[in-house]
């Protein structure tokens, strides 16, 4: 029998949406609940902000937006699923918002096909910030609008997360409701030898 390839959700947001913290929970209560072999990819823009000591230029946007896709392919193997805090999605919006340069945005658009639903967090929660010296408040509300705007626009598979602490799981949990019984009937044709 060939190997299946991992099913990606994706989490989006603005800053200080809670994605970390979401995807890390969805990641261990999945892998609890359903007994898969679950990843959770880290955003790689926050460990490379934490390893420079800054927010990257615009010519370092691509290198960003294809290193978190090579982290997402590199969890897919072995991993029945694999929980993205973010994807090349985030990249080519913030390279508009922040640089005007929409040059990411095809293939970024092209890259997210492969995710089966979005989770995109809603910025309901408190502004916290995390030390790295990043847009601040008041890029949440535009990034959140063209990211929604984004995904409509290319019919990409979403849904939206909003509430406090475990509310905000909650939600997430069933937002994937259809993904994972998918996924379940998916696994229960190749046992049966299909």
């Amino acid at each position: 029998m060939a190997e299946r390839s991992a099913t990606v959700i994706a989490l989006l947001g603005a800053e200080s949406t809670g994605k970390t913290t979401l995807a890390a929970a969805l990641a261990s209560r999945l892998a609890a609940d359903t007994g898969l072999a679950v990843a959770w990819v880290p955003e790689w823009l926050r460990e490379w902000c934490g390893r420079r000591g800054r927010t990257p230029r615009a010519d370092e946007q691509a290198d960003i937006a294809r290193t978190q896709h090579q982290r997402i392919d590199a969890a897919a193997v072995g991993h029945a699923l694999v929980i993205a805090d973010t994807t090349a999605l985030s990249t080519a919006v913030y390279s508009r918002l922040l640089f005007g340069d929409d040059t990411l945005r095809s293939h970024a658009v092209a890259l997210h096909r492969s995710v089966a639903l979005t989770l995109l967090t809603a910025p309901d929660l408190p502004w916290v910030a995390d030390g790295l010296q990043r847009d601040g408040p008041a890029m949440r509300g535009p990034v959140d609008t063209a990211l929604r705007e984004l995904l409509l626009e290319h019919a990409l598979p979403w849904a939206p997360v909003a509430g406090h602490g475990a509310a905000r799981l909650e939600a997430a949990l069933d937002a994937l409701a259809p993904v994972l019984q998918a996924l379940r009937g998916a696994r229960a044709l190749d046992r049966g030898g299909r």
